[in-house]
C-alpha cells in the first residue's frame, strides 16, 4: 500500500471512529492545553499541531523500524495507567487543590494562586510551552484507533507510509478535537468557581475508565465472571481433522462474540479471529497474559497458534484494554 493510500486510510478511521476514543482517553491532556486561556482557540490548534507531527515522525519510527519499536501491551498498560493519574491531578487542580495545584503551576500559596490560576500565563511563550508539551504527550496516552494505526505504520515498512497513516490519522480526528477543546475551554472559563467541579467530575470519570482499561491490559484485575458452559461454547470450538482445537472469536466493532468460552486444556489450540467489515478498535487484538498484539484485516480470519494450553483463564481486549473477553481452559 503506497503512502497516499495509507494517508487516506488513517484519516478515514479518525474520521469516522477515532476521534471520540482519543478525545476520551487524552482528555486530561487536552484540558490541561486550554486552562487558564480566556480563548481556546489558539491553544487548541497548538496542542494538535504538536500532536500531528510528534505522530508523524512515530509513525515514520514505526515503519522504519517495524515492530522493535512498537510498544508492547504491558508498557501500553504502564501509560494507560499514568495517563489516569495525569488526570486526576487536572481535576484536583481544577477545584483548586493546593498541593496539586502547586506541583502543576509552582504557584504561591494563598491569593496569588487563585489569581494565577484564573489567570491566563503572562508570557506568548508560556501560552505555547504547555499546549506543544501536552500535545507532544498524547503520543504516550494513545487510544485504540491510534493502536490500530501503529499497526498499520508498522506493517507498512516504509518512513513515508508510516508517517502518512499516522498523519492522516491525527487529521481525521482533528475536527472532532478541536470542537472538544474549544468547549471545554469555554466551560472552564464560564463555569470558574463551585461549578468547575462539573468538569473536574467528568474527568474523574474518564480517569477511572482509562485506569480500568489500563488494569485489563496489563492483565492485573483479578479473575472474576461466571464461565461460559461447554454447550454454550459449542459452536464456536471445533476440531479440525489433524486434531487440532480451533477456537472462533469474531471481532465485530462493537465488541468480541462470545466474550467467554470454554475449551480443552492440553491439546494443540488456534484461535480463529474473524472480520467482517469491520473498521473499530477491535481490529486491534492482544492477548496480555501473552504479551501479544494481533492486526487484524477489514474483512477476514487470521489464526493465532496457542500451542498446547494449560488448565486456567486466557484474557483477550483490543489494544488499549477495551472489550474484554476470556477463554477458560480446563
Amino acid at each position: 500500500m503506497d503512502a497516499a493510500a495509507l494517508f487516506a486510510t488513517g484519516f478515514g478511521t479518525g474520521l469516522i471512529a477515532g476521534g471520540t476514543t482519543c478525545a476520551a482517553v487524552q482528555l486530561g491532556l487536552l484540558t490541561g492545553a486550554v486552562r487558564g486561556e480566556a480563548r481556546a482557540v489558539r491553544p487548541v490548534a497548538v496542542f494538535l499541531s504538536s500532536k500531528l507531527v510528534t505522530h508523524a515522525v512515530l509513525g515514520a519510527l514505526l515503519g522504519l523500524a517495524g515492530s522493535a519499536v512498537e510498544p508492547g501491551p504491558r508498557i501500553r498498560a504502564v501509560l494507560l495507567v499514568g495517563a489516569a493519574v495525569l488526570m486526576v491531578l487536572f481535576a484536583l487542580d481544577l477545584v483548586g487543590f493546593a498541593p496539586v495545584r502547586r506541583l502543576l503551576r509552582r504557584a504561591p500559596k494563598g491569593d496569588a494562586a487563585e489569581d494565577a490560576h484564573c489567570a491566563p500565563p503572562t508570557t506568548s511563550s508560556a501560552r505555547t510551552r504547555r499546549p506543544v508539551a501536552l500535545g507532544a504527550a498524547t503520543v504516550l496516552v494513545p487510544c485504540a484507533l491510534t493502536l490500530t494505526a501503529e499497526l498499520l505504520a508498522v506493517s507498512s515498512r516504509s518512513p513515508f507510509g508510516g508517517a502518512a497513516v499516522m498523519a492522516g490519522f491525527v487529521l481525521g480526528t482533528a475536527p472532532l478535537f478541536g470542537l472538544v477543546g474549544v468547549t471545554v475551554g469555554r466551560a472552564l472559563t464560564l463555569l470558574r468557581g463551585r461549578l468547575t467541579a462539573l468538569v473536574a467530575v467528568a474527568l474523574l470519570g474518564v480517569a477511572g475508565w482509562t485506569l480500568l482499561s489500563g488494569l485489563r491490559l496489563g492483565g492485573w484485575l483479578p479473575s472474576g465472571g461466571a464461565e461460559a458452559t461447554a454447550a454454550a461454547s459449542a459452536r464456536f470450538v471445533s476440531t479440525d481433522a489433524s486434531g487440532t482445537q480451533l477456537i472462533t472469536v469474531y471481532a465485530l466493532d462493537e465488541g468480541y462474540r462470545p466474550a467467554a468460552l470454554t475449551a480443552r486444556a492440553g491439546v494443540h489450540t488456534v484461535l480463529v479471529l474473524r472480520t467482517s467489515n469491520t473498521h473499530g478498535h477491535t481490529r486491534a487484538f492482544t492477548i496480555p497474559g501473552r504479551n501479544q498484539d494481533v492486526v487484524l484485516p477489514v474483512t477476514g480470519d487470521t489464526r493465532v497458534d496457542l500451542g498446547v494450553p494449560k488448565a486456567g483463564r486466557m484474557r483477550y481486549v483490543c489494544a488499549s484494554g477495551h472489550s474484554p473477553g476470556e477463554i477458560t481452559f480446563r
